[in-house]
């Protein structure tokens, strides 16, 4: 047995210890925001908080959680999709299908954690999640938008007008 804090609630779960953390949060706890889409960390639909930092669930073996590790997931971020990434993808409509969004979302979301006002060579270096729609454009202004928000929420002066990088 596992015990697991996900989204903030102690969980005890049945499962083998190479099961991966990916297949407890769908199938054992209920939580299907998290999506499966490789099977092999390259594509970022599984991407989880772990400890605040983004980490790709389908290869994480739960016996290689820690007791007091923090699990996020995409239903923990918060409890309205009130975050700032949530409001600036809806806001920019930054989904097609809508399949990995999940996983971006989380992934931007780690990122402005880390790095609060970034470049777009600092989103296109940090946000590896793969998008078969090819709405990276999007994303890329949606992480922009939510980092001016959060700055405005969080009683920050706006980020400088020139966000790009020169490289």
């Amino acid at each position: 047995m596992a015990k697991l804090n996900i989204n903030g609630k102690l969980r005890d779960v049945q499962v083998e210890s190479d099961t991966p953390l990916l297949w407890v949060i769908r199938e054992q706890v209920g939580l299907t925001g998290t999506k499966y889409g490789c099977g092999v960390a390259q594509c970022g639909a599984c991407s989880v908080h772990i400890n605040g930092e983004v980490r790709r669930s389908c290869s994480i073996p739960v016996g290689s959680i820690k007791a007091g590790d923090r699990i996020v997931t995409i239903e923990g971020l918060s409890a309205n999709s009130s975050h700032p990434v949530q409001k600036a993808w809806a806001a920019l409509d930054v989904p097609q299908c809508g399949y990995c969004q999940s996983g971006q979302i989380m992934a931007a979301a780690a990122l402005l954690n880390k790095n609060p006002n970034p470049s777009d060579k600092d989103i296109d270096e940090a946000m590896t999640n793969i998008c078969r729609c090819g709405t990276y454009q999007r994303i890329r202004a949606g992480v922009h938008m939510a980092a001016v928000a959060a700055a405005a929420k969080d009683g920050r002066i706006g980020a400088p007008a020139d966000r790009k990088s020169k490289a």
